[in-house]
């Protein structure tokens, strides 16, 4: 198959390593693989230089960006739709919101011609662009966008049933369009880090080998509960064993600055690690390196932490957002109820109880962090996750399916 993948841009992000892995493995059962993208631009990282080398087509499109911008947005529907029409691709799936409504237009209209008439359109949502914390007049444009972009393609795919069901109730979509695909991630870097990234790790960070290191993997930004966490942490000192407990932050954004002025004011700076950035190769050290697994968003499509925690053996807390309960039980870790079920002091009683619970017991920890390894093992291989994606567009192709 000729298949085309559109996005956003390619900064270090679930929704991006999801869609290089889909390339990486249609690339490598044979299929003719274009991704195009917008510029890698944002202080999250950037994943374009393994997409360059994965040895499938790369383009990029300077002009398509996040924000919104009718002059740009309009020079980038130009450009995609140039280059579909050299590209004649059998399938264009598309990633992201503004890459996902630029794409899915741009598509259906070419397709009206007899040479692409047979292609087919898939989109994937990998997180809603439309959400409780944000501006009803933003909401009210990205719905509306979103109703009409779906009218355009022939089947949604989504990272977790929690995303198919509110997709469905705003009204976007029609229930037929929709399968779930979990996110694939590279699962045996987590299954067989090295017997030693654990020591490692620790040593690097000056972390004791009797502290309790509780782990939250997210960009450093508004709704990522990281000023949660900080105040769970001061509720911890009345909590034993709180002397042992230490927080890491990993990941970077424009909160990072205020989120260490507020650990320094709390006088928490010497019990909270700052990592910044690391590449996804760096990840399974962490996840090897850590006792507990904490997510404090208030929204997310399904957090690849989460399952990536539960690959290493180590139990997870988080709220109930989105997909999460798909991972989070009490099997496999806690789950707290939704952020905007709670005032800021029970959100942060709430974790720090969850914490203390499971810091106290590592007999439970380590059950819990095999329950959710068995599950999480198969569901979120990416060779399974491109087996389902191939059998969707064999079956759209052959007219089988929505």
């Amino acid at each position: 198959m000729r298949i085309c993948h559109i996005i956003t841009r390619l900064i270090l992000g679930g929704a991006q390593e999801n869609t290089i892995l889909s390339c990486e493995a249609q690339h490598a059962a044979g299929h003719e693989v274009t991704l195009i993208t917008g510029p890698a631009l944002g202080p999250e990282g950037e994943l374009l230089s393994r997409a360059r080398a994965g040895g499938y087509r790369v383009i990029e499109v300077p002009t398509m960006r996040r924000e919104i911008s009718a002059w740009r947005d309009m020079k980038a529907a130009r450009a995609l739709q140039k280059l579909l029409l050299e590209l004649r691709p059998d399938i264009v799936h598309t990633h992201s919101s503004k890459a996902g409504i630029l794409g899915r237009f741009v598509a259906s209209r070419l397709r009206r011609r007899a040479e692409l008439r047979g292609m087919k359109i898939v989109h994937t949502i990998h997180g809603l662009p439309f959400f409780r914390y944000q501006s009803k007049w933003k909401n009210y444009l990205f719905t509306s966008l979103e109703k009409s972009a779906a009218k355009h393609c022939d089947h949604i795919v989504c990272v977790a049933d929690a995303m198919s069901a509110q997709t469905l109730a705003a009204g976007i979509g029609r229930a037929e369009q929709f399968s779930t695909i979990y996110s694939g991630m590279e699962v045996d870097t987590f299954l067989d880090a090295p017997t030693n990234a654990r020591t490692l790790f620790r040593r690097h960070h000056k972390i004791a080998a009797n502290e309790i290191l509780v782990t939250q993997v997210s960009r450093i930004a508004e709704h990522k509960g990281h000023d949660d966490l900080l105040a769970a942490l001061d509720h911890l000192a009345t909590l034993p064993p709180a002397e042992r407990i230490r927080f890491c932050f990993v990941g970077d954004g424009h909160l990072r600055e205020t989120i260490q002025q507020a650990a320094r004011k709390l006088g928490l700076e010497h019990r909270v690690l700052f990592t910044g950035l690391l590449p996804p190769s760096d990840i399974p050290a962490v996840m090897a390196g850590s006792d507990i697994l904490v997510h404090a968003s208030y929204r997310e499509g399904l957090a690849r932490t989460l399952p990536q925690a539960m690959l290493s053996g180590i139990p997870a807390i988080s709220y109930d957002v989105d997909g999460a309960r798909e991972v989070v039980n009490e099997k496999t870790g806690i789950l707290l109820p939704s952020p905007h079920t709670m005032d800021p002091r029970s959100r942060s009683i709430a974790l720090a109880e969850a914490i203390t619970e499971l810091a106290a017991d590592p007999v439970r920890r380590a059950t819990l962090g095999a329950a959710g390894r068995e599950l999480c093992r198969t569901r979120f291989d990416y060779h399974t996750m491109a087996a389902q994606l191939d059998a969707l567009y064999c079956a759209l192709l052959e007219g089988d399916a929505s």
